[in-house]
């Protein structure tokens, strides 16, 4: 590695030397033309060597080339590509502004384009446009942007309908998920069937799972970057949408023209208010519900200075209360009567917030920088209370609040560098302020005798904690078929008096066999500073994230990959790859142990382990004219191991970790035949999830030694740990839209189908003895049937 990193720079330094004769920088935003959006990896090139640049994520490129006549190339998927010619000789700034293309759905699809996936060194990442999100079928006529990366190669959803995310044999854990740069540490609505990604708010998002660049860190599996729409600097524009369980609210425009603009989106679900004249107030109201906040507004100050304000918000709720009213005797005075009344509230909610004010400043044509405030706050809350009331006066009362959660706040500062043609530099540093909320437990008590409330308050303290971290990052052209990306990543962890550090190099390659052929490999070290704990399967808020400690090492990672993509006429790409990744110091509670045994530690409650994925990605995708989409199918084999000295998991044996799936299959079609019409057709398949059943059930026959009874019992014998598959895993989903354009807009009706051929999924097994033969029945249970929706929108 050492040696790899010093012919870089003596690579680089020889560049730089020759670069210096006669050699003048283009730099400049590329932009939506009808918003003044910046396009995040846009294409500008020489389209006779293809040598270029990918503006960054903020929009911006800055290109060298030796002095000279040039015509230049800017592209983006779903946009008319545009070129312009220039006389070279002196340093230029150059902003250009693209058109999407007429029929805007003909090419807009996942992906960068085909130029940057041969060109870049990037592999394993893939790039969602919202067009295509809303495009696809929607589950319950909500689309979303998690469900259409489970899609993708190398991701796995966890059980039916959830959003969850398993990326190359990794946990929910082990993805870092970013809202304009803020991490989200819980990306789920609805227990887990929808994400807390409003499509209507956002620009993209990126999805790394492997190949990870320097400048990200601190998770194990995967990358996944969102960013917000930053508002049209030019007109205001709006819609809404109206389905069976929710509706949307979407405004954008300028405050002041090409210079202050502002996106502001909202979401509620109101299943809660449709049922409540259903329900029988003597018996109790129950609901649940919840909603999303983003709002965003950025300024220009000059055209080397813009400020960005943006902000979420996000809360699920769950409810029940109850009130009756009666009469009631005084046990003093059997005579007197009192007015009583007994409320009985429950309550289960989960709440987002993040914040980031984002400063990007051009010091020169060849440096860029951006500055991030960071604010993130993630709680859980599940509580009752009883009250009695006597005559207005609180008598009796007992009541339970269960708390935790996450804050963090941070800064943020990077740099992009371009020195000379085709070399790039990053680098920057991160810094993040954690406090932890293990779980609290807080009762209250009191009694018609009492005056006074007792309250008791047990589980650990908050716990706070440093985590920072510098990174740099160099892509260059070793030759002309050869370029690579080297960088360093180091990260520190602080808490309480325990120190950790890491230095993580970070590595990917492309060689260009031919035009339509590269080859790209690529090694990621990974370290990450924080666990979670989580007692269920499908990604409820009760999952507790706790920092590393003396006593928990931080999880680690190592993974390798390669792979080949073709693009043979320039319209569709093949690509192949490969990957290993082994993982270490992961954790699991013990068998019986649960947040809410606050009495003891959670350290107390774990076992550390390690584990180990491998597998093969193949993707055939289509991404121009009016048919478009791919098919992707994942081999792989994921493994788990815990504390092999003291044989505490499945003997110290290696055993299949809950999600490992030896197939997956993807098939994603969207078809526009016209302006007025599209549709979308998803297929799905996957080997059943694992799961542990006893092999045996052993009848013995004890005696009581104080009675000398003698009676039977039966064991359960386990064979091994997720010894059993579920049955296989497969749907078919269809979506269609219907446009119609109005006097001041477009109005669209949705219809969606989940589950066309009503497939009877497994949701979980249940386990049932048979008192006559007193052997186990197993009893699968499916969530959900073919379920059709149907949603209005307008755009205006």
């Amino acid at each position: 590695m050492k040696k790899l990193l010093l012919l870089v720079c003596f690579t680089g330094s020889l560049q730089y030397l020759w670069s210096q004769k006669s050699s003048y920088t283009i730099s400049g935003y590329v932009s939506d033309n009808e918003s003044g959006e910046k396009l995040i990896n846009a294409n500008v090139y020489n389209p006779l060597d293809f040598k270029g640049a990918v503006t960054n994520p903020y929009g911006f490129y800055s290109l060298t080339l030796p002095q000279g006549k040039y015509t230049i190339k800017y592209s983006y998927v779903g946009y008319t590509p545009q070129e312009i010619t220039i006389e070279l000789n002196a340093d230029k700034t150059i902003n250009i502004d693209l058109s999407t293309a007429k029929l805007i759905e003909e090419v807009t699809v996942i992906g960068t384009g085909v130029e940057d996936k041969l060109q870049s060194t990037q592999m394993s990442r893939d790039v969602i446009n919202m067009e295509t999100v809303k495009t696809l079928p929607a589950f319950m006529g909500e689309a979303d942007v998690i469900k259409t990366l489970q899609l993708l190669p190398g991701v796995q959803s966890g059980t039916e309908g959830s959003s969850g995310l398993y990326v190359r044999g990794g946990g929910p854990d082990q993805n870092l998920i970013l809202l304009d740069g803020v991490p989200v540490y819980n990306a789920n609505h609805l227990f887990g069937f929808f994400s807390v990604f409003n499509p209507d708010a956002i620009k993209n998002v990126t999805l790394y799972k492997g190949g990870f660049p320097a400048r990200y860190g601190g998770r194990l599996s995967s990358v996944v970057d969102v960013r917000m729409k930053e508002g049209n600097e030019k007109e205001f524009h709006g819609g809404y949408q109206i389905g069976l369980i929710s509706s949307k609210l979407f405004l954008e425009g300028p405050i002041i023209k090409d210079k202050t603009a502002f996106s502001f989106s909202a979401r509620r679900t109101y299943a809660d208010l449709l049922m409540r004249p259903f329900q029988n107030k003597k018996k109790g109201i129950f609901g649940y519900y919840f909603y999303d906040l983003n709002a965003k507004v950025n300024h220009k100050f000059s055209d080397k200075s813009r400020l960005f304000l943006s902000a979420y918000t996000g809360k699920d709720k769950a409810y029940y209360f109850n009130e009756q009213t009666y009469m009631s005797n005084d046990y003093t005075e059997p005579s007197n009567t009192t007015k009583s009344k007994d409320i009985n509230e429950s309550d289960l909610y989960w709440q987002n917030l993040t914040t980031s004010l984002r400063w990007n400043y051009i010091f020169n044509n060849k440096l860029f920088s951006n500055t991030t405030l960071i604010y993130s706050n993630y709680n859980f809350n599940i509580g009752e209370d009883n009250k009695t009331y006597k005559d207005s006066e609180l008598t009796d009362q007992n009541s339970y609040l269960y708390s935790s959660g996450i804050n963090d706040i941070g800064l943020k500062v990077d740099f992009d560098y371009y020195p000379i043609q085709n070399h790039n530099v990053k680098f920057g540093g991160k810094y993040l302020y954690h406090t932890f909320n293990p779980g609290i437990e807080t009762s209250k008590f009191k009694f018609e005798e009492e005056k006074n409330t007792d309250n008791i308050e047990i589980g650990e303290n908050k716990k706070y904690a440093h985590e920072a971290y510098a990174f740099i990052e160099d892509e260059i052209a070793l030759f002309s078929n050869l370029k690579l990306n080297a960088g360093l990543h180091y990260s520190t962890f602080n808490v309480n008096s325990t120190s950790y550090s890491s230095l993580e190099p970070r590595v990917s390659a492309r060689y260009l066999i031919s035009d339509k052929l590269t080859a790209k490999a690529a090694y990621s070290k990974m370290q990450q500073y924080l666990h979670l704990l989580s007692n269920s399967t499908i990604g409820l808020p009760t999952d507790l994230w706790l920092p590393t400690t003396e006593k928990v090492k931080p999880q680690a990672s190592e993974q390798y990959a390669a792979g080949l993509f073709y693009s043979p006429k320039g319209k569709f790409t093949i690509s192949a790859e490969g990957f290993y990744k082994t993982m270490d110091n992961l954790i699991e509670y013990k068998p019986g142990a649960s947040f809410f045994s606050s009495s003891e530690s959670w350290e107390n409650k774990i076992y550390a382990g390690e584990g180990r994925s491998y597998g093969l990605e193949l993707l055939a995708r289509k991404e121009v004219g009016k048919t478009t989409g791919w098919i992707g199918y994942t081999w792989s084999k994921t493994e788990r191991l815990f504390n092999r000295e003291n044989n505490v998991l499945n003997y110290g044996n290696w055993y299949p970790a809950r999600y490992d799936r030896r197939h997956d299959i993807s098939i994603v079609l969207t078809h526009k035949p016209s302006d007025r019409i599209d549709f979308g057709v998803t297929w799905v398949y996957s080997t059943g999830n694992a799961l542990t059943l006893a092999g045996n059930r052993i009848q013995t026959l004890e005696t009581n030694s104080n009675t000398n009874y003698w009676y039977s019992s039966t064991v359960d014998y386990f064979e091994e740990r997720n010894n059993y598959r579920m049955p296989a895993y497969h749907r078919l989903d269809f979506g269609i839209n219907f446009h119609k354009q109005k006097k001041r807009g477009i109005r669209t009706w949705n219809i969606s189908i989940y589950n066309v051929y009503n497939r009877k999924n497994p949701f979980f097994l249940d386990t049932t003895t048979n008192k006559e033969t007193n052997s186990l029945t197993l009893k699968q249970i499916s969530l959900f049937p073919i379920l059709p929706s149907i949603s209005y929108s307008y755009k205006f």
